[in-house]
């Protein structure tokens, strides 16, 4: 989102960013009980293998494993679906979009924004492996030619 400077980031999921091309992303909330956001704080959160899906007519992520909080009384699956807090307007775009072929919605990050813990989740379609070599090859060349300007600036 535009002003990620402010907020910090607890939990990425670079791997969907190199496996997926991401249209859209959204910023939404999560629907978390006490002894799971201290748990958040604490970092023991994982998203990879996690998804989101629309189920009956809300947003829900899916496999984001958030280890339970040690000092907690409470018995809380670590894996459970969690309800994510959307505008209605938001859910239709994003199920308009999930009905086309080819699109899922995965989680990209979870960060704190102000008090409040955040998930950005974003509207993706899958890359073909030689989308992602040449993904590879174009970050390789924009490598080089940086090492190239620095070691330039340095004579």
């Amino acid at each position: 989102m535009n002003n990620m400077q402010n907020d910090k980031v607890i939990a990425s999921n670079r791997q969907v960013l190199r496996d997926y091309t991401i249209e859209k992303s959204y910023e939404a909330g999560i629907e978390l009980f006490g002894s799971e956001v201290k748990s958040i704080r604490a970092g023991k959160v994982n998203l990879k293998g996690s998804f989101a899906r629309v189920d009956e007519g809300q947003v829900y992520v899916f496999n984001m494993h958030i280890n339970p909080y040690e000092y907690s009384r409470d018995e809380i699956d670590a894996v459970r679906k969690r309800r994510l807090l959307l505008h209605k307007k938001e859910i239709h775009q994003i199920f308009g979009k999930l009905t086309q072929k080819g699109y899922t919605l995965l989680p990209l990050k979870i960060y704190y924004k102000k008090r409040y813990v955040k998930i950005e989740i974003g509207l993706g379609k899958g890359k073909r492996e030689y989308d992602k070599r040449h993904a590879i090859k174009e970050k390789q060349a924009l490598r080089e030619i940086k090492k190239g300007m620095a070691v330039e600036k340095g004579r």
